[in-house]
């Protein structure tokens, strides 16, 4: 995203114009689609193609441009921070599949609802077919530490101090075991 860019509402691939909707609850239809596990990648893309571009196309074409479309607009990228040792050395990077996700669209929905109306004042239901999928990633990002969907994702990504009362630290993993996203969250923390 950059403020000095419009937003993307179309876009040239081979020559051709295609008209976008990257509305944001089109996109998280488009990642509905993605995690269906009957649907085979044709398949999967031409119906996200249906949805994006209101356009069909054969099998071979349509994973290709879809994989553009999702490489170039819709997959959220991780800002990559370099960390440096005592000596001033570049630390080794943590390929993307190796990081953590702290948020799951679909799991967090009501959260995620709940903070934009606390921090910003929007529905996201009077926003379908209107809020752009940048301008949504990037308000989620930026969502104030007081929304519940910041305490849920501090709470995920908590690890125990040794100065931390037993009291705290089972409060803590309780609260784990609670938001955890669909997976087991152990008695150690982990």
């Amino acid at each position: 995203m950059r403020l000095n860019d419009p937003l993307i509402t179309s876009f040239v691939y081979k020559g051709k114009e295609y008209a976008i909707d990257l509305s944001f609850d089109n996109v998280l239809d488009v990642f509905d689609i993605l995690e269906d596990k009957f649907l085979r990648t044709e398949e999967k893309a031409k119906i996200c193609l249906e949805l994006l571009l209101e356009e069909e196309f054969e099998d071979d074409e349509a994973v290709e441009l879809f994989n553009y479309i999702f490489e170039n607009f819709i997959k959220i990228k991780r800002k990559r921070v370099i960390e440096y040792d005592l000596k001033g050395n570049p630390l080794p990077v943590v390929d993307d599949d190796e990081e953590e996700d702290f948020i799951d669209i679909a799991q967090d929905a009501e959260y995620i609802y709940a903070s934009f109306m606390q921090a910003y004042g929007i529905d996201l239901f009077e926003q379908q077919g209107k809020l752009h999928w940048h301008k949504f990633r990037a308000l989620l990002q930026g969502l104030p530490p007081d929304t519940i969907m910041q305490r849920i994702i501090q709470i995920r990504t908590w690890k125990e101090s040794k100065y931390d009362s037993k009291e705290f630290k089972d409060a803590m993993r309780k609260l784990q075991r609670i938001h955890a996203l669909n997976k087991e969250v152990t008695d150690d923390g982990g």
